[in-house]
Parts: structure tokens; C-alpha cells; sequence
């Protein structure tokens, strides 16, 4: 049972993406898992004044409104990540500045390893999704088959999506994601990147995924 302690949670946190300068009006949406329940942000809601009466309480096996509040039209994907990955209990989603403009320009990076904390946080491979309309199943399946072995993605001509065990690894991700996109953007393309070589040293000596 969703307690009023959460619920207030969920909502300064969803104040947090506005305070972070993530999110406008009412683009993007977040969810929280708790138990067998899911905190979602209500449809139509703007996210940076999140008010309690937009708190949607879902059940995550079933998809079943608990509270009345219908979820975002995003509630697919974030339901099916947070299905698929135990390991993790936040989704966030929301058309930041600067991956939304990368995700609208026409030449795509292929890599976005552009400081060390990328790889570290946000990931070394960085999926890419097609452009598919906000709310369908396309896009709720394709952002789930591709957060299955990744914590973000890129949404084409829409924004960033990213998850974590909790809402601090959540914004990590998804502020050094803006970083990346950032500093690819105001370089205009023209940005180093790290070799294959020291992003394996990365792997080895601060995230200790393997040893020589």
C-alpha cells in the first residue's frame, strides 16, 4: 500500500526534473516502483509542479489503475522496463535540451563517450530508437527490448529516457547524458571521444567489471 509519505516523495522528486532545467510544461513523465505498486506521473500532467491529484498508482503486473489517475500515455514503457529489470525501480523520460536537439538533428553521433562519466553512468553503447509516436506500443516495446541490457536510451526527434535501483542514480544518468549531448552540441560535431581503450580502463579501475 502507496503510503502519503511516498506519495509526497515521488512528488518532490518530480519537482527535481524542473529544478534541473530536464523538462518544460508537460513534456516528459516518471515513475517510481514500490513493492507491487508503481508511482507514475498522471497524463496531461506537467511534471516540474506535479500536483498530488496527478499521481497515478498502478499495479506493475497488471497495468491496473489503482487510484483512479490515469497514467501517462507513456505508461507502457515505463510499466515494461520496470517489468523487465528488477534492478531497477525509476524510469525517467523527458525531452531535455540538448538530447532533444540531438535526437532532432539529421547526422546522429555514433558515439557519445565524450568524458569519462559517460561510459561510467550513462553507458559506453547507447541505443538509438526510431522515431515511433509517443504513446504506441511500438514505441513502449522498443524502448523495453532495448532497456533490457541498457540503462539509457535516445529517442529519435523525441528525448532521452533512462532508469536506475533509485532516483539519485536516475539523474545521474540522465544529467551526464545531457552533458554528453551538450558538449556534442556546442562543439558542433567537431569532439573527441574515448578510445576503446581507455573506456576498458574505466571498466577495470572505477567500475571494477573485470580484472588484468
Amino acid at each position: 500500500m502507496i503510503t502519503n509519505e511516498q506519495i509526497e516523495k515521488f512528488i518532490a522528486e518530480a519537482h527535481r526534473v524542473g529544478d534541473a532545467g530536464l523538462t518544460v510544461c508537460s513534456s516528459g513523465n516518471i515513475s517510481w516502483r514500490v513493492g507491487e505498486e508503481v508511482l507514475l506521473s498522471g497524463t496531461g500532467s506537467w511534471v516540474p509542479t506535479l500536483p498530488k491529484e496527478k499521481v497515478s498508482v498502478c499495479n506493475l503486473a497488471t497495468g491496473e489503475v489503482l487510484n483512479g489517475v490515469k497514467p501517462s500515455m507513456e505508461h507502457g514503457f515505463h510499466l515494461g522496463v520496470l517489468r523487465e529489470r528488477p534492478d531497477v525501480n525509476v524510469v525517467l523520460h523527458f525531452q531535455s535540451p540538448y538530447a532533444t536537439v540531438v535526437a532532432c538533428s539529421k547526422e546522429l553521433p555514433t558515439d557519445f563517450n565524450v568524458t569519462a562519466e559517460v561510459p561510467c553512468h550513462v553507458g559506453a553503447e547507447l541505443p538509438i530508437i526510431p522515431y515511433y509516436r509517443p504513446g504506441s506500443k511500438e514505441l513502449a516495446e522498443a524502448v523495453i527490448t532495448a532497456m533490457k541490457d541498457h540503462n539509457s536510451v535516445l529517442l529519435r526527434k523525441h528525448g532521452q529516457v533512462v532508469c536506475g535501483k533509485d532516483f539519485d542514480q536516475a539523474f545521474e544518468r540522465a544529467m551526464f547524458f545531457e552533458m554528453a549531448c551538450r558538449i556534442i552540441v556546442l562543439t558542433g560535431g567537431k569532439h573527441d571521444t574515448l578510445t576503446k581503450a581507455e573506456i576498458d580502463d574505466l571498466e577495470t579501475y572505477v567500475l571494477g567489471k573485470k580484472t588484468k
